[in-house]
């Protein structure tokens, strides 16, 4: 099935993390140009380009997705190496690893996520948008994307990491906001969000070695597994894709297994073997 994306300019940020990677290797399968940009792990994301099928044009950028200047940086040498870009995956983020409940948080943290996590993403979206707006319209009608990655933490709540929370939950209002002032850009762009639940990248991955920790997570998930990187990549896709989705806007759209924010399985229903398996390549 053709997606449209061959040969479509893509803007990755966060791109050295799990997701981001993968998001990477699924848009350069595609056939996509990609603009990969990371902060603290842009050594990583340069190492990675060595053995990854990025594609030999890929331009890979450091930016602090705080930094509002550094993202148009981004942007200007996109457009100087591919003329334009077609489509953005807001993707970069932090999830804090500490349980703190908010009556103890340190401000600072609070300020910290909100602003790499929400801030960070519309200043990206802000970034491409004003790119967009410069080179206008594609001639064959292929409609620009903006496709922002979220969290469950957004729409269910997390407990101990209300700062979390509160920044994904922000992205709804933003990605609502936006299809329409992208459409004004570009009569075909869109705008929509994704929202992982538990997704099995490195930073997550210690945790499910522990049989509870699967059984707590699963219980609320009617399709009793956890999410892969891949599985975000592949909605990812689906999203930025001008033909698959031409028609779809302002949406958000859940990668959780169904989550609930009830329990829907007793312990002696999950089996945590078979969930790990799942993820293994």
């Amino acid at each position: 099935m053709d997606s449209g994306l061959s040969s479509k300019v893509v803007w990755i940020t966060g791109a050295a993390g799990g997701i981001g990677r993968e998001l990477a290797r699924a848009f350069a399968a595609e056939g996509a140009r990609l603009v990969l940009s990371a902060h603290a792990s842009f050594e990583r994301l340069e190492a990675l380009a060595q053995s990854e099928p990025f594609g030999a044009d890929a331009l890979l950028a450091r930016a602090d997705v705080a930094d509002a200047d550094a993202l148009v940086r981004v942007a200007e040498q996109a457009v100087a190496r591919f003329g334009r870009i077609d489509a953005c995956i807001a993707n970069a983020g932090a999830w804090p690893v500490e349980d703190v409940p908010l009556s103890r948080m340190d401000p600072a943290r609070l300020r910290r996520t909100v602003e790499v996590n929400l801030i960070g993403t519309a200043l990206t979206a802000r970034a491409f948008l004003a790119s967009l707006e410069r080179s206008g319209p594609r001639a064959d009608g292929h409609g620009a994307a903006l496709v922002a990655i979220g969290s469950t933490a957004g729409r269910f709540g997390e407990r101990d990491h209300a700062d979390y929370a509160l920044a994904k939950a922000g992205l709804r209002g933003l990605v609502a906001t936006l299809k329409n002032e992208i459409a004004r850009v570009d009569p075909r762009g869109r705008a929509n969000l994704i929202e992982p639940g538990w997704t099995a990248t490195e930073i997550v991955r210690p945790a499910l070695q522990d049989d509870a920790v699967l059984r707590r997570v699963a219980s609320t998930l009617p399709l009793r597994q956890l999410g892969r990187a891949r599985d975000v990549a592949a909605a990812a896709l689906f999203l930025a894709s001008p033909l698959l989705a031409a028609h779809v806007s302002g949406e958000v759209l859940g990668v959780n297994g169904g989550m609930e924010g009830r329990r829907l399985w007793s312990d002696a229903e999950i089996d945590p073997a078979a969930m790990r398996a799942r993820l293994t390549p």
